[in-house]
């Protein structure tokens, strides 16, 4: 914690008071701060680890809903810090539903001490060791980019090649292939490399937050416009703005989109300003290229725009020599994570990973060889070891003829009821078991009514 960077916002002073006095000592900064309205401004001026934040700002309204505003603004425009919510007894539904929406942990108030130190310990050494393993790998690792196959190299030259450039690039591949790890890379090799990398879902936003995330917007636009907010292009100003499930947008997205690449300028809502922008454009998608063609589903102008040079992602499938890399590397990870020592991968363990068809790609190796590590009793993992993730077999699995898209709903539901009741309710250890992260089987929980 000696080198942990801590910010916690909440508007009772006697609570920042009695924080700072246990925090300060044991962490290497810690900022604290009243007003909520402020926090994305220090969030752009100081770097922090972790943020404590309060569910509530508000005597009079005890929703909790500027704690998840303000939650799902951090997780928007700074990903990578960890958020934990703070919570009073009795509204833990509450600090549940932050867990959906991104927040890493949530701590009832009032808290003992230790109780709180060993939350913001266990959240910052997953932070240090995620950095720790990237600092320690070669260059072709440090961006996620791993294999040794004829097509990975192929796909390394291209890299190579195209990053340097300032031209706009589509990435092409399954879910679980890592475009975000390629675009990533990308910026890395970049001359834009000391520049702002930003990540925007674009698939995810709905027509009311496309243009304000995107575009920003001025103090009082809408409802919510409590303050000036700079929109992801402005954020990526000189850098790379990396755009993923670019496919997934509407048609009046697209318009829209277009538009601001074409003029090289962003209209925040509510201003009649534009605001030139400087940025190298990467976009992502899984719709493959013949049906992003189709003018009836995708601008063919804005494909010229956003596909200067197009970089194809291969499945895992397509790339069998590199699955023993890639196992042995997420082996090395989870040891370190969960403080194993597991020597390797049997050979009937290696043979089984690499008979596999993959459906959830590089993501379900990951998710296969993590739950192994924390499952198995010996000092090696073995074929028996290796479990793979039930939705994917079953979606796998599914003549597409003969089962409608509900019917895959149905399947799904079962497989997390099924997971559910296996472990008695632990939703930890059964997200694990799926191959899903909490966040993310929490949202299928409500999604099916479970």
């Amino acid at each position: 914690m000696k080198k942990a960077r801590i910010l916690v916002v909440d508007d009772d002073q006697d609570l920042l008071t009695a924080t700072r006095l246990l925090l300060k000592p044991k962490v290497k900064e810690l900022l604290v701060e009243h007003n909520p309205e402020r926090l994305l401004h220090i969030l752009e001026k100081n770097p922090v680890d972790i943020v404590l934040l309060d569910m509530n700002f508000k005597s009079a309204i005890n929703t909790g809903n500027e704690g998840l505003y303000w939650l799902g603004k951090i997780k928007s425009l700074f990903p990578n810090i960890q958020v934990v919510m703070i919570t009073a007894y009795g509204a833990v539904d509450l600090a549940v539903k932050s867990l959906k929406q991104g927040a890493s942990d949530f701590i009832v108030k009032p808290w003992q001490n230790d109780q709180l130190l060993q939350t913001l310990e266990g959240i910052f050494d997953e932070v240090s060791l995620e950095k720790k393993n990237k600092s320690a790998l070669p260059i072709r690792e440090q961006h996620g980019i791993i294999g040794k196959s004829a097509i990975m190299e192929d796909l390394q030259y291209k890299l190579d090649k195209v990053a340097p450039t300032e031209a706009n690039i589509l990435i092409l591949g399954e879910n679980g292939t890592g475009k975000d790890l390629i675009a990533s890379a990308i910026h890395q090799r970049s001359l834009r490399n000391t520049q702002s990398f930003v990540k925007v879902d674009v698939g995810s936003l709905t027509e009311t937050l496309f243009e304000s995330e995107l575009f920003g917007y001025k103090k009082g636009a809408f409802t919510d416009a409590r303050e000036d907010r700079k929109g992801r292009f402005e954020h990526a100003h000189h850098g790379t703005l990396f755009m993923d499930e670019i496919g997934n947008i509407s048609l009046q997205q697209q318009a829209k989109l277009l538009s601001v690449l074409q003029n090289r300028a962003v209209v925040p809502l509510g201003s009649s300003q534009a605001i030139s922008i400087d940025i190298r454009l990467l976009s992502a998608t899984n719709v493959p290229m013949k049906n992003l063609a189709d003018e009836q589903r995708f601008r063919k102008d804005l494909i010229y725009r956003i596909n200067t040079l197009e970089i194809q992602v291969p499945p895992l499938r397509e790339r069998v020599e590199d699955i023993s890399l890639l196992a042995n590397h997420f082996l090395a990870f989870y040891n370190t994570k969960y403080h194993k020592n597991i020597q390797g991968l049997e050979r009937d363990a290696i043979v089984k990973l690499s008979q596999y068809h993959y459906p959830g790609n590089v993501r379900e190796l990951q998710y296969s060889i993590e739950r192994a590590v924390i499952m198995t009793d010996q000092s090696s993992i073995c074929a028996s070891d290796i479990l793979f993730s039930p939705i994917e077999q079953q979606e796998l699995n599914l003549p597409e003829a003969d089962f409608p898209t509900h019917n895959l709903e149905e399947m799904e539901r079962k497989a997390i009821k099924s997971a559910i009741e296996r472990f008695n309710g632990n939703i930890s250890k059964a997200a694990k078991e799926l191959g899903l992260t909490r966040a993310a089987l929490y949202r299928r929980l409500e999604k099916y009514n479970l």
